[in-house]
């Protein structure tokens, strides 16, 4: 005995075991609740979740156990009487019809190929003695539920389950139990996918088994026969395949990886993007990440529209990728502009040609509107009032702003911040914007996604709650048909949407950004190869998927939206000054506006640049008797003070005429000097009278084209046709424009110094 022992030994010495590395193979990347996103095949090309006792299905152990091995708790290795049933198979049949092996024998035929001849079932009882010496009975059972074939590059249970049945081995049925627990024997003539009458043949088997021996029940086993086999085509899990690919990068050698996405959420939004971008040009792709404001969790992550597809660029995450933002950073330049104490909600802005510097913005639909207040130029996302106020942010301040609450812009090599930021001339992540973006949802603060639960929130404070408590409520009444979009029925019913849209310049980028109670979520939609696509732009098809995307989205109760912080009130304040309508002369209170203030700051209304003491504001004047104004060093009879509240100038052509009466400039009082209140004075437009009628030339095809001056002016003359910039001349120098379309039309010149003129004319129909 003693010998036999020390031969054992030697023997295990000299042939150790070769036992698999436990964190060897393949790498797969779970969603919160454990369910594959995707696999990794290891350097074999083999697919392998980790599986063990405590993960797998009792219903699946039962089966296996039963099946292969009853006595697999028993026996040391080596079933002796299995082993001769076995032998006397092979000596009766010349060769060997019934291996007679137990689990612990396969486990070790699996780890080390061992020839299926007379001497390599030896060396398998060998080595199945060896094993039961070194492991434990549950160490011996997990090595063949991680290593058992499955067919194709399928090994062990779990990535069977997986691949074949599309769910967790612990949440096997009865007749998957049994059809997984019998695969092993012969994986290829098994394979459900391709033999379902073999593999149906065989698991009924296992299943009559079960019920001869007592382990199920005849009911059970009858009821489990009833099931079909139904096996998907053999592939591993491919969702989420960005973020899976970008975590495998950053955490080499991890080969379970735990995200924060949400499986379920993650199928559903990427088969609606999916059916969305049906319907978009080819070659579009589209990014999405929903991220949950209270943990700042990714539930969904979309780096593509299609990652098998090189049409689409597949291959590119488009949520880390820098792309310019169009409009989307204007909430965060009003909400700072309100920390600052420049503006209100509702402070009065100018959307009017405008030059700043020698840069000129247009609006997307080259349309201007004339005077507007700030909550209606941050939802229809005006661009001139934005590049005005950011103006007097300062474009530097503004960018370092961002960057402190973790919005990093790019620019290119050697720039300095200008104007142009506020309008997309930087660029931007989309998973940086989602960040920012839930400073809207928590008071303020910033928090970059996280992705795995890892990841260390890092909060960062970009508004304060007040600024930010107000900027997500003018985007959360932002109109649904805003810039036109078709949203009719597309429209969240279920929980109030704060969004925003943005289009880059070129329509290379369409954005959509919204922030509900519990979610914020960010949609990108282009091409990631950065050509343009044209009239595809934020509101007409980004924001129709992200209303979509917020409607599948589920609620967790009562609204969480954090309350109105104290240094907010409802203030109604007066056009065109700005101050408090209760402290507000009536007379010099035009029009009024329930405003959001922040601390109680009421600012006037911006300054006008450059237009000297006839600026808008409160101007105070001495007019004589007959209300006629006196200049420095003139008097007259019945002299007295007159205030005016100014509208801005370059607002004027907007103005009702009441309006513009109550604030205009008295004349000066006859022998009076000129004084530089004349600087702003009207020019009038020569080529058409104010009222005329117009018909094209009969049989002609071309457009009626009319040429024009603009008497008086000096400088720059900007003309618009029915609010649409048209072009723009110098001093009195003459235009031509196009009446394309019959029906009225307003025509209006306009200075840089706000002097102006407009006439009405109609075209008539053919």
């Amino acid at each position: 005995m003693v010998f036999l022992l020390l031969g054992a030994l030697l023997l295990d010495r000299l042939f150790p075991l070769h036992l698999p590395p436990p964190d060897g193979g393949s790498t797969v990347v779970l969603s919160r609740d454990g369910t594959p996103l995707r696999a990794f095949a290891d350097s074999d090309g083999v697919w392998r979740y980790p599986a063990s006792v405590d993960t797998v299905s009792p219903l699946y152990l039962k089966a296996l156990l039963g099946y292969e091995d009853r006595w697999f708790y028993r026996h040391p290795g080596v079933n002796p009487y299995a082993l001769a049933r076995g032998m006397a198979g092979g000596l009766l049949h010349g060769r060997i019809v019934s291996g007679g092996s137990t689990l612990t024998m396969q486990v070790a035929r699996i780890i080390d190929p061992i020839p299926h001849t007379v001497g390599g079932k030896a060396i398998q009882i060998l080595r199945a003695l060896q094993l039961e010496a070194h492991l434990s009975k549950r160490q011996i059972l997990d090595l063949y539920l991680n290593h058992a074939p499955f067919g194709g590059p399928i090994e062990g249970v779990e990535a069977a389950s997986w691949a074949y049945l599309g769910k967790p081995a612990k949440n096997l049925s009865r007749a998957e139990a049994a059809l997984l627990a019998v695969l092993p024997q012969a994986p290829s003539r098994l394979r459900p996918d391709r033999h379902p009458e073999a593999a149906r043949a065989a698991r009924d088997k296992v299943l009559s088994r079960l019920r001869d021996e007592g382990i199920w029940t005849a009911k059970q086993v009858r009821d489990a026969r009833i099931e079909p086999v139904v096996a998907r085509s053999l592939r591993a899990p491919l969702s989420a395949a960005l973020l899976a690919e970008r975590l495998h990068r950053e955490q080499p050698g991890e080969r379970r990886i735990t995200t924060s996405i949400d499986a379920n959420l993650q199928r559903a939004a990427e088969d609606r993007v999916s059916g969305y971008l049906a319907r978009l040009p080819q070659h579009t792709s589209a990014a999405l990440l929903v991220v949950d404001n209270a943990s700042h969790e990714a539930r969904v992550y979309l780096g593509t529209s299609d990652f098998a597809d090189p049409d689409r660029h597949g291959y590119i995450d488009m949520v880390q990728a820098p792309r310019s933002p169009g409009s989307t950073l204007k909430p965060f330049l009003y909400g700072l502009a309100l920390d600052d104490g420049l503006i209100t909600s509702e402070s009065l802005l100018v959307d009017a040609p405008q030059d700043f510097g020698g840069y000129r913005p247009g609006n997307f639909d080259e349309a201007f509107s004339g005077p507007v207040g700030v909550a209606e130029a941050l939802q229809r996302s005006l661009n001139v009032p934005a590049v005005d106020v950011l103006d007097r942010v300062g474009p530097n301040r503004f960018v370092a702003r961002l960057a402190a609450g973790g919005l990093d812009l790019g620019l290119p090599a050697g720039a300095q911040p200008n104007l142009s930021i506020i309008l997309g001339g930087a660029s931007t992540r989309l998973e940086d914007l989602v960040g920012a973006y839930t400073a809207l949802a928590n008071r303020g603060i910033a928090v970059a996604p996280r992705y795995t639960p890892q990841q260390v929130a890092q909060p960062r404070r970009l508004l304060s709650p007040g600024a930010a408590w107000i900027i997500r409520d003018v985007l959360a009444h932002n109109p649904a048909d805003v810039e036109g979009a078709p949203l009719e029925g597309a429209v969240n019913r279920h929980a109030a949407v704060a969004w925003k849209t943005g289009t880059s310049y070129g329509y290379r980028d369409a954005w959509a950004v919204g922030v509900t109670d519990q979610f914020t979520i960010g949609v990108w939609i282009g091409r990631p190869d950065g050509t343009p696509s044209p009239g595809q732009y934020g509101a007409i098809t980004a924001l129709p998927l992200l209303f979509q995307i917020a409607d599948m989205l589920p609620s967790r109760g009562p609204a969480t939206r954090f309350a109105q912080p104290a240094s907010v009130r409802s203030v109604e304040i007066c056009w065109p000054l700005g101050g408090a309508q209760a402290a507000t002369d009536p007379a010099l209170c035009r029009q009024h506006r329930s405003a959001w203030v922040l601390d109680d700051a009421l600012p006037p209304t911006f300054a006008e640049r450059d237009l000297g003491a006839w600026s808008a504001g409160l101007v105070t004047l001495r007019v004589d008797a007959q209300g006629r104004r006196l200049s420095a060093t003139c008097h007259g009879a019945g002299e007295h003070a007159l205030q005016l509240a100014r509208w801005p100038a370059l607002a004027t052509p907007w103005l009702s005429q009441d309006d513009r009466a109550a604030a205009a400039l008295p004349p000066l009082a006859p022998g009076c000097p000129a004084d530089s209140l004349d600087n702003a004075s009207a020019i009038r437009i020569a080529g058409l009278t104010d009222g005329a009628r117009l018909r094209r030339a009969p049989n002609s095809s071309q457009p009626l084209r009319v040429t024009l001056k603009a008497l008086g002016a000096t400088g720059t003359v900007q003309w618009l046709l029915d609010g649409r910039l048209q072009g723009t001349t110098e001093d009195a120098h003459s235009i031509a424009l196009a009446l394309e379309q019959p029906g009225a039309h307003t025509i209006t010149a306009l200075t840089a110094r706000g002097a102006w003129s407009s006439l009405r004319v109609s075209v008539a129909a053919r």
